[in-house]
């Protein structure tokens, strides 16, 4: 029998090949296709109410309007863009900047404390694949086992017409999803005119939207999980953003390990392993492992959407999705277990016991998305109605009207961030001056338009500090001033 030095000094083979490959590529780079079992319980219950409330929104939002524009309207093309029905032009890049920084800071807060919660819940990849599309795909290939029969099956009759009624019902899907898609891009209204009207009138925007379905149908027929696990750049993150106390979908190890099946004739736990010494030391001389609650029946593995093993510990492809939960609720209630050995749960939960959530990291990002969300919230509140843009006519100086008055040609830009036309003329803040516009004079500017023409400033003489006197030319809207533009007057000096 070997000595405890011995024993204590013989090195362990490491057997922990899963953090070298991923689950969906053999050794030879080589695809493996996942059949994950149609999961059962709670928690897939709750992800379907979720799924179906997302989907009411995502179809709903697109028909909302407050004050004639759309609830939300990302219109790149246009540059246009609406938020709960305010309108943001390209003038108010400074407040994309910022919200871009806050909602960065909310991904990493979120992160931080609840880990890939929302690519299990609330995701649209993770809901439109496993709520709908492979919904649909139990509905008609079977559950994984049938499917991989089919697969494997020769193209018979029933292989093609399953085949091919998956296919269809996908791009179909696929088609109408991507319309609604595009409802956020150029409005509903815009779609629904484009289907009305001839196809021959946009046969172009017919050829891209079904070259989008197409690429739509492709991500969730053949891509599915690989989006999650190679191309998602949240998914790569996590390396970065999860913590030992981030809440995450994780496997308690102290109560699991080690795993082993149970046995009919014996249901209670039993010591499985055993080592005495001889040593006399602090040591126990009796080493017992007593078999956790695990009975490997590997189910978490079976229903995984991305393959892996959530008892491996917490890993990147894992997207939170809660089917190893399930899984193992059902059978820990069969062998009379308590629910939870895969649980919500955190690395120092499962090691102390305690879920230590509001971390000095969590209350620094905390402050830093409150103080971002303030500010977002002042200078959207103070923002305003319109965006005034004054320019002196380039490559002219001044002129003299007469002996007295010095004129000097300006160009402005009046820029409605509004839904509806505001009315407005040109005042200027010194009274001694006076507007001449060329052409016909301003009378209102149209919703999410821009007015813009030219003017002559005519100012005495006598009112001039110099070579540059300071000029303030106000937007007046219904005898209140809106906006106001800086500039200077040039004239001959002193």
């Amino acid at each position: 029998m070997a000595t405890e030095t011995e024993f204590l000094t013989v090195p362990e083979e490491d057997t922990e090949e899963y953090r070298d490959t991923i689950a969906t590529v053999d050794k030879s780079g080589k695809r493996i296709w996942i059949y994950p079992k149609k999961p059962v319980g709670r928690f897939y219950n709750a992800r379907t109410w979720v799924s179906f409330a997302f989907l009411a929104i995502f179809l709903t939002l697109p028909f909302i309007k407050i004050d004639g524009e759309q609830i939300f309207l990302f219109n790149v093309l246009e540059r246009k863009f609406v938020l709960f029905g305010l309108v943001f032009t390209p003038q108010d890049f400074h407040l994309f900047v910022l919200a871009m920084l806050t909602f960065i800071v909310f991904i990493i807060l979120f992160t931080v404390v609840y880990g890939r919660l929302f690519c299990g819940w609330v995701c649209p990849q993770t809901v439109f694949m496993e709520m709908f599309f492979r919904k649909i795909e139990y509905w008609i290939e079977g559950d994984a086992n049938e499917q991989r029969k089919l697969d494997k099956a020769p193209w018979n009759t029933e292989k093609i017409q399953k085949k091919a009624i998956k296919h269809t019902v996908f791009f179909l899907i696929a088609f109408v999803v991507s319309n609604y898609f595009l409802a956020y891009v150029i409005g509903m209204d815009e779609v629904i005119k484009i289907i009305s009207e001839p196809v021959e009138a946009h046969t172009g925007g017919l050829v891209a939207m079904i070259l989008f379905s197409g690429v739509f149908y492709g991500v969730f027929s053949r891509m599915r999980e690989q989006v999650c696990t190679t191309i998602c750049p949240y998914g790569r993150l996590q390396g970065v953003l999860l913590v030992k106390d981030s809440i995450v979908v994780t496997y308690d190890h102290k109560r699991g390990e080690p795993r082993g099946k149970l046995k009919k004739n014996n249901p209670q736990p039993a010591p499985i392993a055993e080592f005495t010494t001889t040593a006399t030391n602090p040591i126990d001389k009796i080493r017992s492992a007593v078999q956790g609650d695990c009975v490997d029946c590997k189910l978490c593995i079976a229903v995984c959407p991305t393959g892996i093993d959530i008892r491996n510990g917490t890993q990147l492809e894992c997207t939170n999705c809660t089917a190893c939960m399930d899984a193992c609720d059902q059978v820990m209630d069969k062998i009379e277990k308590p629910r939870g050995l895969i649980r919500y749960d955190s690395e120092t939960g499962i090691e102390t016991g305690i879920r230590k959530i509001f971390t000095t990291r969590v209350f620094a990002y905390s402050m830093v998305l409150v103080a971002l969300l303030a500010l977002d919230i002042f200078l959207i509140a103070n923002r305003g109605a319109v965006e005034s843009i004054i320019l002196r006519s380039p490559g002219q100086l001044f002129q003299e009207r007469d002996a007295t008055h010095i004129t000097n040609l300006y160009t402005y830009k009046v820029i409605n961030k509004t839904n509806k036309d505001i009315p407005f003329v040109l005042q200027l803040d010194n009274a001694a001056g006076q507007i001449e516009y060329v052409g016909a004079a301003p009378q209102a500017v149209h919703k999410g338009q821009v007015a813009e023409g030219a003017f002559f400033v005519v100012m005495p003489n006598d009112h001039l500090e110099g070579r540059k006197t300071p000029l303030v030319v106000n937007v007046v809207s219904n005898g209140k001033n809106i906006d106001h533009m800086k500039t200077s007057f040039m004239g001959p000096g002193r």
